[in-house]
């Protein structure tokens, strides 16, 4: 039987999460410091990323209790009926740029100048709190009699632990984005986290069995927004080439110095 407390007193869940957002916190400062970032606009991440977690979550439980409601809508629209992550990645990047948009003049940073930074710091958080979700006995598979099976408390049957499989994905993409982003300053992380998500997301829900409802026939919510992220990643791609063709960053004292000794 999976524990869902740590020494009677701290649900798993929650804990996970708590470890997801800290470690995401964690992974703008490092990133801030070692770039020698603008501090103030750092802090405005910071804070722009609280507000963003916060309507996140609110996005996350609406979004699945539209789903909910379209697949039964007899139960009535209940927004306590569970919460799906792409939900409240769309509301959070939603709240994420309108905040941007209304203080970006205040700032010489410009959001595309991080924008790979990004998908690090959403990896991290997203991965732990899939570990969350296997303690908490969510977002499971199929029944399975492999020896990757397991057995959950409310559940008749071993199933496929899904909730492992994704952390073990997001885990690995976090290792390669964070490297391509600290050793070769790529600037394109956020297509990559797009594309290569959505791509894992749309094959891992044949895998689940954790019915969140259908949006068309045979096609999960999670699907059908798999697809768009890969096609928001390709559109992202091309999108921050143009945006560093036109506007290349100024480059910080410490560049400029670099390369007059290059010279």
């Amino acid at each position: 039987m999976l524990p869902d407390k740590i020494f009677g007193l701290f649900y798993m869940y929650g804990l996970m999460i708590a470890v997801g957002i800290l470690a995401c916190f964690g992974v703008i400062f490092y990133y801030g410091k070692k770039k020698k970032i603008e501090e103030k606009f750092i802090d405005f991440i910071f804070y722009n990323a609280i507000a963003s977690i916060v309507v996140g979550f609110g996005a996350a439980a609406l979004f699945q209790a539209t789903y909910n409601y379209i697949e039964n809508p007899k139960a009535g629209f209940d927004l306590g009926g569970g919460i799906t992550f792409i939900g409240g990645l769309i509301g959070g990047i939603a709240c994420f740029l309108i905040i941007y948009a209304i203080f970006r003049k205040r700032y010489k940073t410009k959001l595309y100048e991080v924008l790979s930074m990004t998908p690090c710091a959403i990896l991290i958080a997203h991965a732990f709190g899939r570990v969350g979700c296997f303690f908490a006995g969510c977002c499971y598979g199929k029944e399975t009699d492999s020896f990757l099976g397991v057995q959950f408390p409310d559940l008749p049957h071993p199933v496929h632990a899904t909730q492992l499989y994704e952390a073990a994905f997001l885990f690995l993409l976090f290792a390669v984005c964070f490297i391509l982003l600290m050793k070769k300053d790529f600037k394109h992380n956020m297509s990559v986290y797009l594309i290569a998500y959505g791509i894992f997301r749309f094959f891992i829900e044949f895998l689940r069995d954790d019915d969140r409802g259908e949006l068309f026939a045979g096609i999960s919510p999670s699907q059908f927004w798999s697809i768009l992220m890969v096609i928001a990643g390709v559109g992202v791609y091309f999108l921050v080439r143009w945006l560093y063709k036109k506007n290349p960053p100024v480059a910080t004292e410490n560049e400029t110095d670099a390369e007059e000794i290059e010279k």
